[in-house]
């Protein structure tokens, strides 16, 4: 599977928002993908993102969209470190982890 662009689903008033953005740029200059940033998208969190208990959607969360235009969510909130801190990168890991599996995939 080819990878087309990261879709980040985030808000001006999230305070994880610029490092969430810093996070994504790294991914996407490594795997060479497009950003596109959605402000407060709730339709398409409904559609494709994950979602609490109660059916209700978080922010900010990340996507993979595919080539052939299928959209994979890969990560919602920013992992904590054991001390309570923003882990950047843990993020990274995370995203680099479910891209590759994803980009092994043969769907």
């Amino acid at each position: 599977m080819k990878a087309k662009k990261l879709i980040i689903v985030s808000a001006d008033w999230d305070p994880l928002h610029k490092k969430l953005v810093k996070v994504a740029q790294k991914i996407s200059a490594e795997y060479n993908l497009e950003i596109e940033e959605l402000k407060e998208d709730w339709i398409f969190l409904t559609k494709y993102g994950e979602k609490d208990e109660l059916g209700g959607a978080d922010i900010p969360q990340i996507f993979l969209e595919l080539k052939n235009g299928k959209i994979i969510h890969i990560m919602t909130k920013m992992p904590i470190s054991e001390q309570g801190k923003i882990d950047e990168k843990k993020a990274i890991k995370i995203l680099k982890e479910k891209i590759e599996s994803i980009l092994r995939e043969k769907t």
